[in-house]
């Protein structure tokens, strides 16, 4: 196996450049519906140009799972932005949940586990949140559900920056559960009606109903405890099957009873020397062990039912509110879940694609209708995009991006690396590959483009030395990385030339255009594409990636967009573009 590209992805690669420029352009007209105030029915005067903010987290959900979810799909992807690519840097609850409050990877944040050592809610600086930043910007600032984990250790408390706060203080309960009611303990029974889901949903109701009428705008994050296993299974109620797993809400508990599980090929992966030491001392599961991974895969699928229908209900009563189109509206997960992939047979915090790989839909002011993003997202950018949005200000250095412009133009690539951490290992993934190192020592290398379910290890492959090297470059440069540093793109840019129209003020193209990709990282190229708008012009796959624009192919009147779209050695993948007149 090479590296090389094949050539059924320069086909796609030579669409996408056509694609980026047409949403590069849609793109100002996007920025300008942002701009413009609300629709009748949304907040009042000085308040009307800030959105309200509602995110709702699902704990430990697959990224395939969203599938079954046809509300969320409709309400918020088919409105709005589904991410394709979606990850979670460090995939485990509670550093998870700090990256989202606070914009950064967890080497910056501190929360490294979920336990007391050095990880948990006494972990995290609860006065420099996202809500705090809210709350100090004059947002009204509510919590419904699982917060971080530790928290049960001091339940009285309210964590700062919280306006309204109805916390769960026994994390994993579906029945049972206590919630901290803005300082009073409040427990719940185990009838259907107290159905943890439900409750929280018709709290996140309540909360809307109560808050719309006033100028004043909202965030409201609502996490879910489902899919992740829970307590207590209830009797005589149903399910009865789902011991040590998810607990659906009894009229959703025989949803999926003949559901067949995913079986990748990755799925009780027969060779496994390649992986690490940890893997490999896996033993394959047996048809017992098989048959609980279904069993379980049918009650945390059946979990999710519940959630589909909360997010219908909160989007019903922004909508019965007049605040919907004056709302962002987030869905994710705080990490993803193995179900007997690599061996796994239900967990999460290693670096494989059904661990780190969430869902993320995002609707709101000025986000185009059912678009899909394929731009590789991490969780640290859920709170620059809210901030973006918000106007409020961060009281820290975050790592994350806005995705507002990725949203804006679905088909724009920015050429990041993102940063996969655990206290054991670190990694880079990038479009195209996932390098990790282990504090073993030991290395992973996936092509992630010609093997998606990671079954090949390319670490020892010398036809890839040159890829891991400049991998292992990138991984150095984020590995403890800060702001400016998480974000770094590619030093790439697309400069044209043309003999002026008018010499010296650059007005027009007086014939041809010779478009070029510059910059120090262009020993790095391995491919560009070029397009005119939605017009693609061909690729080239050596230096020195340029190519001729007759003046035929430019815009009579106006100005023509020219884009570039770049594949590195290190599988990052990025847009450049520049404007150019036609002389008339």
């Amino acid at each position: 196996m090479t590296p090389a590209r094949p050539r059924i992805a320069q086909t796609k690669f030579r669409s996408r450049s056509a694609l980026v420029g047409a949403a590069l352009l849609a793109g100002c007209a996007v920025a300008a519906v942002m701009s413009a105030a609300p629709a009748a029915g949304g907040k009042k005067d000085e308040e009307a140009d800030r959105p309200n903010v509602v995110v709702v987290m699902s704990d430990d959900q697959t990224q395939d799972s969203l599938r079954f979810m046809p509300r969320v799909n409709a309400q918020i992807g088919a409105a709005g932005a589904t991410f394709a690519n979606s990850f979670v840097s460090y995939s485990l609850c509670c550093p998870s949940r700090a990256t989202f409050l606070t914009g950064q990877y967890a080497h910056n944040h501190g929360v490294m586990s979920n336990n007391e050592e050095d990880g948990g809610y006494l972990a995290l600086d609860s006065t420099n949140t996202l809500a705090v930043w809210l709350q100090q910007a004059g947002y009204y600032t509510g919590h419904i559900g699982k917060y971080l984990n530790g928290y049960e250790q001091v339940p009285d408390t309210i964590p700062p920056g919280w306006t309204e706060w109805h916390g769960s203080t026994r994390t994993y309960q579906y029945y049972g559960f206590q919630l901290n009611e803005d300082g009073a303990l409040v427990d719940y029974g185990t009838t259907p009606d107290q159905y943890s889901t439900d409750v929280y949903t018709q709290k996140a109701v309540d909360f809307i109903n109560r808050r719309a009428p006033e100028s004043r705008p909202f965030f409201l994050w609502v996490a879910y405890l489902a899919p992740h296993s829970g307590g207590p299974n209830p009797s005589p109620q149903p399910p009865d099957n789902c011991l040590n797993t998810a607990k659906p809400a009894p009229r959703h508990a025989t949803a999926f009873e003949d559901e067949p599980l995913p079986q990748p090929p990755s799925f009780n992966e027969a060779d496994v020397s390649d992986k690490p030491q940890e893997v490999q001392q896996q033993p394959l599961l047996d048809d017992a062990d098989i048959a609980n991974i279904q069993r379980k895969y049918r009650c945390r699928l059946e979990s999710l039912l519940a959630v589909d229908e909360g997010v219908d209900s909160i989007v019903a009563a922004l909508r019965a509110s007049g605040e919907l189109d004056d709302t962002l509206f987030v869905y994710t997960s705080d990490n993803g879940f193995m179900q007997g992939e690599h061996r796994d047979p239900g967990g999460k915090v290693v670096l494989y694609e059904p661990s780190i790989r969430v869902p993320l839909l995002i609707r709101g002011p000025g986000i185009p209708k059912g678009v899909t993003v394929n731009d590789p997202s991490i969780n640290a950018d859920l709170a620059p995009t809210i901030l973006a949005l918000t106007g409020a200000e961060p009281g820290r250095t975050m790592d994350g991006l806005s995705l507002l412009p990725v949203m804006q133009s679905p088909g724009l690539e920015r050429g990041r690396a993102l940063l996969i951490e655990t206290r054991t290992y670190s990694a880079v993934r990038t479009q195209r590959y996932l390098y990790a190192e282990h504090t073993t020592g030991e290395h992973e290398l996936y092509d992630l483009e010609n093997d998606p379910d990671e079954l090949q290890n390319l670490q020892a492959d010398p036809a890839f030395d040159t890829v891991e090297a400049a991998l292992a470059g990138l991984l150095g440069r984020v590995r403890a990385c800060s702001g400016d540093a998480c974000r770094a793109t590619p030093l790439l840019k697309l400069k044209l030339d043309y003999r002026d129209g008018r010499p010296g003020k650059r007005d027009c193209a007086l014939g041809a255009v010779r478009a070029t990709v510059k910059g120090a990282d262009r020993g790095l190229l391995t491919e560009a594409g070029f397009a005119v708008g939605a017009r693609q012009l061909g690729t080239d796959t050596a230096a020195p990636f340029k190519r001729r624009i007759p003046s035929a192919k430019l815009k009579r009147h106006g100005k023509s967009n020219v884009v570039a779209t770049v594949d590195l050695l290190d599988g990052r993948e990025m847009t450049l573009d520049a404007q150019v007149r036609r002389c008339a």
